[in-house]
């Protein structure tokens, strides 16, 4: 029996939206929720209906090469925006509001603003700055938010590439700040960068930890 899901993001929701009157539509998503360190990002996306990039697909679906070629078509042919919320907002906000942050700051920043955004996830950020709709597993269902993922993936990797050079041993450039096995064990080795999320039980824990003294 064939599958009756979809396997590729298409244009729906946004025809959708423009159907109900939104001449503007703005995918948003975010890239860098879970590593232990670096910023969480991300990205506004108002694409041209009448230059939509082919290929257009989740960003964790594509290869690097994939991306970056993807990513640059749509910064050519697309109302864009991408912000970063650092180290110091993450652990004061908590992740999630944090990347919140930054989606409705990325909205703010698109040189023309949406009548609507299509949000990745379940959730609209609080003081969304215009009318929101939340698309579960959006980066996989819509265009708009596909390249959004796109953008903010690549974006946040450009940054942890710099980082690692910044901060070597920490595997930055391979793990963009996510706890893989390596990077766990450089932080036991090498401590606590200023880039790393105190707030995160990996980094907190460490930096918690009393000596052990003896008599």
């Amino acid at each position: 029996m064939p599958s009756i899901t979809n396997p590729c993001p298409d244009y729906a929701y946004e025809l959708d939206a423009r159907l109900a009157g939104a001449r503007r539509v703005a995918g948003v998503d975010e890239a860098g929720r879970g590593p232990l360190a670096g910023p969480v990002t991300a990205a506004a996306v108002m694409l041209d209906p009448q230059r939509l990039p082919a290929g257009l697909n989740d960003s964790k679906k594509l290869g690097v090469k994939q991306r970056e070629k993807l990513a640059a078509e749509i910064r050519a042919c697309a109302d864009w925006a991408v912000v970063h919320v650092w180290i110091d907002e993450i652990d004061r906000l908590n992740i999630l509001r944090a990347s919140h942050a930054a989606m409705c700051r990325a909205i703010d920043q698109l040189p023309t603003r949406p009548d609507l955004a299509l949000i990745d996830g379940n959730l609209l950020p609080r003081n969304l700055p215009v009318p929101g709709r939340a698309v579960v597993k959006g980066d996989a269902l819509s265009l708009s938010i596909a390249a959004a993922s796109i953008l903010a993936k690549t974006a946040r990797d450009a940054v942890m590439v710099d980082l690692a050079q910044q901060f070597p041993g920490y595997g930055w450039d391979r793990n963009a700040g996510y706890p893989t096995p390596d990077h766990k064990r450089a932080l036991l080795e090498l401590g606590v960068t200023p880039y790393h999320r105190r707030s995160f039980a990996p980094v907190h824990n460490i930096l918690c930890k009393v000596p052990t003294t003896t008599d």
